[in-house]
């Protein structure tokens, strides 16, 4: 499961920089950041964070799909439509309506791709994410990846089973 957000950044000073940064969806300067997960949420794979936020999705995934197999598939939104190895929800044509099947598949598919939502709420839910990015751009990444470890730890603290949880002793 694939999926990007983008994050609120200080408005950079050099004028070619703050062009760079300036997202049109957004209307603010931003960082955009990419999340890939396991199909069942049970651990982040890879993270890509601190690209300029008008990238579109597609492109900062097909920048970095050389980390894995060429035949390794995806799910990912509408965002990454036209990649070969993500697959997306079906598009209402223009003018057009969806039959009930294709609702029914699109349903189907949202349900299986939520995870990848919950995974980035579940990294927003740090206040240095959510907000406007304050600290000195070059350590975005830094702060972004020690979040996702904090996130990973979580999961697998969630994850363990009854009989493995240690006992602590006085």
């Amino acid at each position: 499961m694939v999926d990007s957000y983008e994050q609120v950044r200080e408005r950079p000073g050099d004028n070619e920089e703050q062009e760079k940064y300036y997202s049109g969806k957004e209307s603010k300067h931003t960082f955009k950041s990419q999340i890939i997960i396991l199909p069942d949420a049970s651990d982040i794979v890879d993270i890509i964070a601190g690209e300029p936020g008008p990238k579109s999705d597609i492109t900062l995934f097909r920048e970095n799909r050389d980390n894995f197999d060429p035949k390794q598939k995806f799910k990912g939104d509408l965002g990454y439509k036209g990649e070969d190895l993500i697959d997306t929800p079906i598009k209402r044509p223009r003018n057009g309506k969806l039959t009930t099947d294709q609702k029914k598949e699109n349903t189907e598919f949202a349900s299986k791709r939520v995870f990848v939502e919950h995974r980035i709420r579940s990294i927003k839910i740090f206040r240095v994410v959510r907000e406007r990015f304050r600290l000195k751009p070059k350590k975005y990444e830094q702060v972004i990846l020690t979040i996702c470890r904090l996130v990973r730890l979580r999961i697998g603290s969630l994850i363990l089973p009854a009989e493995i949880t240690p006992v602590l002793s006085v």
